[in-house]
């Protein structure tokens, strides 16, 4: 190489080894903010323990039909009243039934109707037994929700809230019994889930197959090395604080509380067995289950922000249940229960309103046409074939109701006749 050369390769180099050196110091800079902010979330979570009207429960197990350990919670409504119906909350991957806290004091909290709830961890999460890897699919999920509402609901109407793979969950309950859906459950809330194609789009794209080398090689030292990992996860504690932060909200100012909360949730999960689910995320496919879900009132809600699984999948289930409410979350992300809390208890009362009004006299009654989204006639006929991938793609040009500002959901109304 010339003189030349050598010194615009050093030059190159140096400018190289000069901006590395600026991410590194960038980061570092940011990794110290972040465990700055962690540790004042430390002192004031500490300083203000108490406990909410509402947060307590009486905690109760049930066996699921494999015999694993199901860790659950029933709270009774606040001011002890007779409750009309009972809400079954089901919380999504890699985290637990803390997913719900700022909806437990509120629907404790309901009168004309009041409610009792019952939330459980799925296996494997949360205080639930560890399960065996090949039993960690979202058929034995659907198995191990109907098992907590036979011992723990098995009376009254009900109602079933549930986000992302919980939604996934309540989808498997409706493809084994569907007859619930007719006789006993009276409302579903689908909170950012999916019917399928999880692989195709948004962040699980990138990582829902165990032919991914980074999840196979971390599948396989988690359990051959768990301490080992679980040591690396804690030193990358503040990274993970941050992706969290980024992935899991919409809104760049959201509360530092919320973000923490999600990152303990995660966090208290070992990393093995959050592996052990990525075979069975990756291949859900429960479209055809959605039909079913019509006898009863469905709610469907969602933030277009999410990254982990985009908007469109909230409207490819609402095109398959066509009397569903459809809500969008403009700029909110997978995590809209916390994100927007008053938002989602605002939806959740209107679905038990209605779903209470439904079931009226001792039974349930026929539908009245809901608020939905429309869609175009054109949409309609491309969204008939291609199976849930055409169905994804469709769902893109599904014609938009009036924009909602921020904090307040999007829907449109169909006359009624």
């Amino acid at each position: 190489m010339s003189r030349r050369g050598w010194t615009v390769a050093g030059i190159a180099g140096g400018v190289v080894g000069a901006a590395g050196a600026a991410a590194g110091v960038g980061v570092a800079a940011q990794r110290r903010k972040i465990a700055a902010t962690r540790r004042s979330l430390a002192t004031e979570m500490s300083a203000h323990a108490e406990t909410p009207p509402g947060t307590v429960g009486e905690e109760m197990s049930v066996m699921a039909d494999d015999g694993i350990r199901i860790a659950c919670e029933v709270v009774a409504p606040a001011d002890g009243s007779e409750p009309a119906l009972t809400v079954v909350l089901v919380h999504g991957f890699a985290l637990d039934r803390r997913t719900w806290q700022e909806q437990r004091p509120h629907l404790a909290g309901l009168t004309g109707p009041s409610v009792r709830m019952v939330l459980y961890d799925q296996r494997s999460h949360g205080r639930s037994e560890r399960a065996p890897a090949d039993s960690c699919t979202i058929d034995q999920l659907g198995r191990d929700l109907d098992a907590v509402i036979r011992s723990l609901a098995p009376e009254g109407p009900r109602v079933l809230v549930s986000h992302s793979m919980g939604g996934m969950t309540v989808m498997a309950l409706a493809e084994q019994h569907p007859e619930l859906f007719h006789e006993r459950v009276a409302g579903v809330a689908l909170v950012s889930t999916s019917a399928g194609e999880m692989a195709s789009s948004g962040l699980p794209g990138t990582f829902l197959s165990r032919r991914n080398p980074i999840i196979r090689t971390l599948g396989g030292l988690a359990a051959w090395q768990p301490g080992l990992v679980e040591t690396g996860r804690r030193a990358l504690g503040d990274i993970i604080w941050m992706f969290t932060k980024r992935f899991a909200y919409g809104d760049r100012q959201v509360d530092p509380r919320m973000v923490d909360l999600v990152d303990t949730m995660i966090d208290s999960n070992a990393v093995g067995a959050l592996t052990d689910f990525v075979d069975t995320l990756g291949t859900h496919d429960r479209l055809a289950a959605l039909p079913g879900l019509s006898g009863c009132e469905v709610l469907v809600l969602a933030g277009d922000g999410d990254r982990i699984i985009p908007w469109r999948h909230s409207e490819v289930i609402a095109e398959a249940i066509p009397t569903a409410r459809l809500v969008r979350l403009p700029g909110v992300g997978h995590m809209p229960m916390l994100e927007q809390p008053e938002v989602v208890d605002a939806e959740l009362d209107g679905l038990i309103a209605r779903t209470t009004e439904r079931t009226a006299g001792g039974g349930l009654r026929a539908k009245r046409p809901p608020q939905v989204t429309d869609a175009t006639e054109d949409d309609q006929a491309a969204a008939g074939g291609g199976g849930l991938q055409g169905l994804l793609r469709s769902a893109g040009r599904v014609r938009r109701g009036s924009r909602i500002p921020a904090g307040a959901g999007r829907s449109r109304k169909k006359d009624r006749p």
